[in-house]
């Protein structure tokens, strides 16, 4: 009896040492930055991911080419009082909604002397196609001067992708990430711009108290907060974002024959519950032919949208080995349809009179079978994808709808 008491006596300390080790986890995560796992996050151990610049730090140098044209560097800054350098993205929706405020936050202090820099400090071969399921563009250099031009910034915007190296430096942990430095360039404050990413609920406006506090000569109360957003894509990412392109490719591939009657019931998008876009091509038709591989990006892209991507063959029924050899080739993992009639002008009917018919022909419609974007020829591909972001409900992120169909 008196050897079960103490087996039963050590076996609640080893309990106890678990917890105890549990709760010094649980501290530990409490207390670290705040971002939105990636598809990565959660298998990393944090080995190649650099600390957040501390307070007191001075400002890393920078040299980095900007959507502008022009190269730009921290000296070129120097005759400001306040420099303000935020690490931001065109594919996250929080650092999205962020967009407007940043535009407003150089504007109210353009003539106060702070300077604001925005950097995209992330490697746009780590963003996997499913974490762009709310943007138009990817990371890229030349997605941000789309983006840049679309949205009208006002303040340099500049690019670090390639080598993250002053992204290493600064070690911004999500977008967006604000750190505001004084007139001798050394570190006053970082983190989040403010407490909500939807403009209208935030309460707290930590980076512009910052900059105030530093422009009327005063000590920056609250210089720390977790910079909350998409976290920073850094290149250990690649390997994730290539495996899911793989994985991808490895799904099969089919063609269904489709007649008139399914054609027109495919029109209504009846039941549902999801925006449908049909794309019509042949494989004789050469800008259906260039156009696919963008249409195969928006299938990767916005995939866990509410969102049915259907492409529709118009070439004769025999050949179908034609079709599908074409659709195995762009691993193409949508639901393919090929009309089954061999006078395509039925079909042309069957999917209602705004079509005459030439391809490609591209059209999207809503959960009532109204049409609500159409393109005949070869598509926009931003065109198309901005039709969608407009139109796709809110899902995970409320206020993304709204920001799709805002100009600013």
């Amino acid at each position: 009896m008196k050897h079960r008491d103490c087996s039963q006596r050590k076996t609640i300390s080893s309990h106890t040492r678990i917890w105890i080790l549990v709760a010094f986890c649980v501290l530990a995560v409490l207390n670290a930055p705040i971002h939105l796992l990636g598809q990565d996050d959660s298998v990393h151990t944090g080995a190649d991911v650099p600390p957040v610049l501390k307070i007191g730090a001075h400002a890393p140098d920078f040299t980095l080419p900007g959507v502008d044209g022009k190269t730009h560097s921290l000296k070129d800054y120097s005759a400001s009082k306040v420099l303000v350098v935020i690490f931001s993205c065109d594919h996250c929706p929080v650092a999205q909604m962020y967009e407007h405020r940043i535009k407003q936050l150089t504007s109210d202090y353009k003539t106060r002397n702070v300077a604001v820099v925005v950097i995209m400090g992330n490697d746009p071969k780590a963003v996997h196609f499913s974490e762009e399921g709310y943007t138009d563009v990817g990371d890229s250099f030349a997605d941000m001067k789309i983006r840049s031009a679309y949205r009208n910034f006002n303040y340099p915007y500049l690019y670090d992708g390639d080598t993250q190296a002053v992204a290493l430096k600064y070690g911004p942990t999500a977008t967006p990430h604000a750190f505001v430095f004084d007139q001798q360039r050394v570190l006053q404050y970082e983190g989040r711009l403010d407490n909500n990413a939807r403009e209208q609920l935030a309460t707290k406006h930590e980076t512009r108290d910052a900059i105030d506090a530093l422009l009327a000569d005063t000590p920056v109360h609250v210089q720390s907060t977790p910079a909350v957003g998409c976290s920073t894509k850094w290149a250990y990412k690649e390997k994730g974002a290539a495996s899911e392109i793989a994985a991808g490719d490895q799904k099969p591939v089919t063609v269904e024959a489709v007649s008139a009657g399914e054609l027109k019931a495919l029109r209504t998008n009846q039941g549902t519950g999801k925006l449908l876009l049909v794309n019509f091509w042949a494989t004789w038709c050469a800008p259906c032919i260039e156009e696919f591989p963008e249409l195969q990006k928006m299938v990767r892209m916005y995939a866990k949208r509410k969102l049915d991507i259907v492409t529709v063959s118009l070439n004769s029924p025999d050949e179908k080995g034609f079709v599908l050899d074409f659709l195995q080739k762009q691993h193409a993992i949508n639901r393919n349809l090929q009309f089954s009639g061999n006078d395509s002008a039925d079909a042309v009917a069957a999917f209602g009179p705004d079509w005459k018919g030439g391809m490609p022909y591209t059209v999207l419609i809503d959960t009532r079978g109204n049409v609500l974007f159409k393109t005949q020829g070869g598509m926009d591909p931003l065109a198309v994808k901005r039709a969608l972001l407009k139109n796709l409900p809110d899902d995970k992120y409320n206020g993304q709808q709204a920001y799709w169909q805002s100009s600013f």
